[in-house]
């Protein structure tokens, strides 16, 4: 049966490390919208213009413009098995439109949904953003703090130098969360009343969340 995972959670939750993680583990194509959004900006594309604005901002980018991409991804035979997606939806109205392209995609094959909840305190998230570097070429993620590099400021997989997101300050976090618990956090609510939520405690080490994940995962808890 196909399986379908979506992950909720504030920002620097850990979702980009844990959900990397599973699409290895799986075997399953890894959606990362931050980073389909960021290369449509870095294009400079119309599209990309417009959601650098709203993101400069802390603010969501429309739904229309991330829901044509997500669309266009998980149409691909690399999904039919199944996928990870990571950062999406973000609203009760991309929740709503991932039903609608899961069901035109799936049609009458069965599939199996299941929404994973990152539940961790905003003090650590703070920590985690204004720590955070990624790597420009692969888009893997560190931490100076949490999770380095082994070389400074360098990344183990491609040996180039770390960037840091120009929104990654304290100012923007908080901006981020403000705009996470108005419009996204309802989603928590809207998957636990169709039976399909699964919260995670978030808080401890990669290796500890990851156990907590694959327990969810294999159908343990």
């Amino acid at each position: 049966m196909k399986q379908e995972f979506i992950f909720l959670g504030p920002p620097a939750c850990g979702k980009g490390t844990q959900t990397n993680m599973l699409s290895e583990f799986l075997g399953f194509p890894h959606i990362d919208t931050g980073s389909l959004l960021r290369a449509e900006i870095a294009k400079e594309s119309e599209e990309g213009k417009i959601a650098k604005g709203f993101i400069d901002k802390g603010q969501l980018v429309p739904p229309e413009l991330v829901g044509k991409i997500i669309g266009k991804k998980l149409a691909q035979d690399a999904c039919k098995n199944g996928y990870v997606l990571d950062g999406y939806p973000r609203s009760l109205e991309q929740a709503e439109l991932l039903e609608k392209i899961n069901a035109e995609i799936d049609g009458s094959n069965p599939a199996s949904f299941k929404a994973i909840y990152f539940d961790i305190d905003e003090e650590i998230l703070i920590e985690r953003i204004v720590h955070r570097q990624s790597c420009p070429k692969c888009g893997e993620i560190y931490n100076k703090k949490f999770k380095p590099s082994k070389v400074e400021n360098i990344c183990d997989k491609c040996q180039v130098e770390l960037k840091t997101r120009a929104d990654d300050n304290e100012e923007v976090a908080h901006a981020r969360f403000d705009t996470y618990y108005r419009e996204t956090a309802p989603l928590v609510e809207f998957y636990e009343k169709k039976g399909v939520l699964h919260k995670i405690d978030a808080n401890g080490t990669i290796e500890e969340v990851w156990k907590r994940l694959i327990d969810i995962v294999e159908g343990r808890k």
